[in-house]
């Protein structure tokens, strides 16, 4: 174990949100120091490095005071989201020393992590760490429960895909592609489209008429599937059948900016910030 201490940059909610968040509700913060190393008798617990951060939609939710399914996030407080990271120390029998992992984690340099409920192994390093942000975590998951799971698609059938050049739908669309079906997407965004002929959405009533089926769903009810997942999409991806575009920033700082870009649609892909090299 470590007895180093170091200070420990942090992107941390100033105010709660009421309508469009403002890069101005986030602050960078320094603490003092931080001891490289799980507390003296603290159990279950795993000290890490973040190395990669993921800007998901959800967490506009937990920075209103509101609680609207998930906890708002604490003031003065790192974010908490979704994130790879290295694992520096640990008292927690799942997790050793030097193990790369993927969850929850918080929006700063370091973190502890005590009681762990959402932190992958990851036992793959044979593609982009990266990834474990996007087509190999939560998105990912997102989109094969979606699809697989939920739509349970047949060869041949119609797909139709909103947000289809995001952290979710290129993957979903990606699928639908291996499996078959005919694909349709949208876009936010004029330069996310490339087709010659520009065309709107019609006949919505057919919604109604062909009695067709809205399910929400959270991806956490499907972790349990996690390793059937992986056995289907890591094959793809290193064959280069599934191919997956991220949109990166370069430090903690650029934090606040990157999580409001994927609100006004700036970004080309899966938004993520890089913290740390690997």
């Amino acid at each position: 174990m470590s007895d180093q201490e170091v200070s420990n940059k942090q992107v941390a909610l100033k105010n709660y949100v009421t309508g469009f968040p403002k890069e101005s509700d986030m602050q960078i913060i320094t603490t003092d120091t931080i001891r490289l190393r799980v507390p003296e008798g603290t159990k279950d617990a795993v000290l890490v490095k973040n190395l990669y951060l993921s800007c998901d939609p959800y967490m506009r939710e937990r920075m209103s005071a509101s609680d609207g399914g998930f906890p708002p996030f604490e003031l003065g407080k790192p974010l908490i989201g979704y994130g790879v990271a290295k694992i520096l120390d640990s008292t927690h029998p799942n997790y050793k020393k030097g193990d790369l992992a993927w969850g929850y984690t918080g929006w700063e340099e370091y973190s502890l992590i005590v009681s762990p409920q959402i932190l992958f192994k990851i036992e793959h390093t044979d593609v982009p760490l990266s990834y474990y942000t996007g087509i190999l975590g939560m998105p990912g998951m997102t989109a094969y429960a979606g699809f697989y799971e939920i739509c349970t698609p047949k060869k041949g059938e119609f797909v139709y895909i909103s947000a289809a050049s995001g952290a979710v739908g290129q993957i979903v669309g990606q699928f639908a592609k291996l499996s078959g079906c005919y694909v349709v997407g949208s876009a936010g965004s004029k330069e996310k489209y490339n087709l010659e002929k520009r065309e709107g959405v019609h006949d919505l009533t057919h919604i109604v008429f062909k009695e067709i089926r809205m399910q929400g769903f959270l991806a956490g009810s499907y972790y349990h599937l996690y390793p059937k997942f992986l056995e289907m999409a890591l094959p793809y991806l290193k064959q280069g059948k599934i191919v997956y575009v991220e949109d990166i920033a370069e430090g903690l700082e650029s934090g606040p900016a990157s999580l409001l870009s994927i609100f006004t649609g700036k970004n080309v892909g899966k938004k993520l910030v890089v913290v740390a090299p690997e």
